[in-house]
This record gives structure tokens, sequence and C-alpha cells, in this order.
């Protein structure tokens, strides 16, 4: 094993040994990734969430100016409870030339290789600045990098590019849906099933608005961009969840409906919710306070993340495919930070060691061989930098 090898797995070793799932803190290992890239020279940010329990970590190494390329990675992890893991998922084991633990693919793997990589960007004549971005709560709607996106629009800066180092299996990856989820709750007026016009039925207008966002996905189907990528090419609309009432015969008045779409573009997200709420602020609503003024529909946002939009001209794509060596660019159907940067006028891709099948499941795993080669494009990015203008 290479010592640049050697070290990036030191680096992974130290990473998985923090049990950073989604629902608890990941600050122990934000502050040792920053005192890290401190240590050789790096300008680290690091912004808090409201709790205090979390943070994203931002950081430079190079000139202070616009343009540079952004090293993406979410510092988080899903939960292993129920899981049968062959080892502790949150200490590291090498077996056969593969590393073993929670999140070694996703994406730990990624951000240890960057930060095994960075001391020598430190070292070299950078013509552009290389960031450094973590983020927190990925796995339950990108809500770190919602955070750490307005943040840096808030400071004015502009890098030009983004690689987000999702288990890619080292393919460039241009494009995916996006995924927005929603809680609608329904208020109504409880009673005897009896008299049923006495009552405001929270369910019946429940599946009403399940009703219509079942057309809306019908209407979608002929939204779908002429020669998309995409599998189905539509934007599609799924209802994951249906509850209220409390027995047979008594009036609901409380029923909720737990939905999502992925968009194929920012269109057809735009479309879905303004129709859905021209049907309750003009059928649903009217009917539903005609016999209960308090009657109401709230609708919740779980997350809306933004799809990655393939893009004719990709710079990210270009420089990532000089790198690898990758003929062609492909799209997956797993949703990602990577839509939050191309909204801020950055070109992104998804390039990163290890496969997306082996995320998330027990004994997940990611081989050197990955390591090595995200270790090689990483490496001869920093000799791009001293070159780009």
């Amino acid at each position: 094993m290479s010592s640049r090898l050697h070290d990036a797995t030191q680096i992974l070793d130290d990473l998985i040994s923090f049990p950073t799932i989604s629902s608890d803190s990941n600050l122990e290992m934000i502050v040792h990734m920053a005192n890290r890239l401190s240590d050789v020279g790096a300008h680290v940010d690091l912004f808090h969430d409201e709790s205090g329990t979390k943070a994203n970590l931002f950081a430079t190494i190079g000139p202070e100016r616009d343009g540079g390329i952004v090293l993406s990675g979410h510092s988080d992890v899903v939960p292993v409870t129920d899981q049968n893991w062959s080892s502790d998922p949150f200490g590291m084991v090498e077996r056969d030339g593969l590393l073993y633990g929670r999140g070694t693919c996703d994406m730990k793997g990624f951000i240890a290789a960057a930060l095994a990589v960075a001391p020598g960007y430190s070292h070299r004549a950078l013509r552009r600045p290389i960031h450094f971005a973590f983020t927190y709560d990925e796995e339950v709607g990108c809500v770190g990098a919602r955070d750490l996106v307005r943040e840096l629009q808030h400071r004015e800066l502009n890098p030009a590019m983004a690689i987000i180092g999702e288990p890619t299996s080292m393919q460039i990856i241009e494009g995916h849906k996006g995924c927005c989820e929603y809680s609608t709750h329904f208020h109504g007026l409880e009673g005897h099933g009896s008299a049923p016009d006495k009552g405001v039925n929270a369910v019946e207008y429940a599946v009403a608005y399940v009703t219509r966002l079942l057309e809306l996905s019908a209407a979608l189907k002929h939204r779908a961009p002429v020669g998309g990528l995409f599998e189905p090419p539509w934007t599609t609309v799924n209802i994951g969840r249906l509850a209220g009432g409390v027995a047979h015969n008594v009036i609901a008045n409380h029923a909720e409906v737990d939905w999502e779409m992925r968009p194929v573009q920012e269109s057809d997200a735009q479309f879905v919710k303004d129709q859905i709420a021209a049907y309750c602020n003009d059928i649903l609503l009217p009917q539903m306070q005609t016999t209960y003024p308090d009657a109401a529909i709230t609708t919740y946002v779980v997350g809306e993340v933004p799809g990655l939009e393939p893009m004719e001209e990709n710079d990210a794509r270009r420089l990532v495919a000089e790198l690898t060596g990758s003929n062609g660019a492909d799209i997956v159907a797993f949703g990602t930070e990577a839509g939050l940067f191309q909204r801020m006028g950055m070109s992104a891709v998804l390039c990163g060691p290890g496969s997306i099948e082996q995320a998330h499941k027990a004994d997940e795993f990611l081989s050197l061989s990955q390591l090595d080669s995200c270790l090689n494009m990483l490496e001869g990015l920093g000799e791009r930098m001293d070159i780009l203008v």
C-alpha cells in the first residue's frame, strides 16, 4: 500500500469512529476535520444550526477569489439499528482489500481522500481556490447543504464548479431528479357518523386531496421534456401515507397525507404546488368552512431538494472527465446536494469512490482500489489548479 493510500485509510478510520447518524450531533467529526484543515493552512469556517449541536464546515485553500472548485461531502450517515453487521459498524475493518464500516462509501471515503490531499494543495501555487464543503443532515433532506448555500450566497462567494463525492464507482454523474417531501394536515369537525352533514370529515377531504394529486400525476406525464434521460422521463408523485379518524362511527376531525414528488425540472414542481394550492383554496376549504369556519388545510415542507439537471455545457463534467479519463456521463435515481450548488450558478457533477449498491446496508464497504482512484482524481485536480485561470 502506498503511503498516500495508507494516510487516506487512516483518516477514514478516524472518520468512521465518529457515529454521525443524522439524528445525532456531528460536531466532534466537524471539529476534527476543521483542525486537520487548519493545520495545513486552510481558512476554515464553521456554521452551526439553530440547536448548536450540528455544523457545516467550509474551508478554503488558495487565493481569495471567485471561480474556485468545491469538494462536497456530507458528514452524516444512516442508522445501523436492526442491521446484522459482522463487525463494529463504527470501527473500520479491512478484509481482502475492502474497508468495512458505516459511511465508508457513503460518503466518508471521499471526505477522507479530500483531507488526505489537502496538505499537497497547500504547497501548490493554486491559481484558483479549492473549497471543502462538509455538511450535516444530507440523509434527511439535505438540510445542512441548504443552510450552507444560503450562507455562501450571503457572503457573495461564487465558486465555479462543484464535485460531489457521492458513491458513483468513480463514474461521472451529471443528473438526477429532485426530491420534494410534504405532509398535509386536514383539520375538520368531529361528530357522530349518523349525521355526516353536521361535521367536516377530514378523511374525506384528504381523499379528495389525494385524488387531485393523482390527477396531477397523470398530467405530469405529458410535461416530460423531449429526449428526457430519466426513467421514467417525467416528474412523479407518490402518496406515502394517509391516516386519520378514530372509529368507524365517528366523523374524523383530523387526517394527514404524506406525499412526495420527484421533479425532472423545476417548473414541474411549481406546477404541482400551484395547482394543489388552488384546489385547496378554491374548492376544498370553502366547502369545509361552510360548515366549520375554523376548518383548515396546512402543508408542512419536510424537504425540497432540487434535482441536478443535465446541461449541454458543463465545465465540471469536462474537468472531471479529463482527470479520470472517463468518456461519458450518466444519470442516477438517488438524490444529492448537487442541485443546490447548481442553483448557485455552479456547474456540478457527482464523482466519488464506492458503489451506491453498498450504501445504507449492513457491512457497507469501500474498496482500497476505489479510494486510490479517488486520490488520483483529487491529486490531479491540484495539478490542474496550478494552471487554471
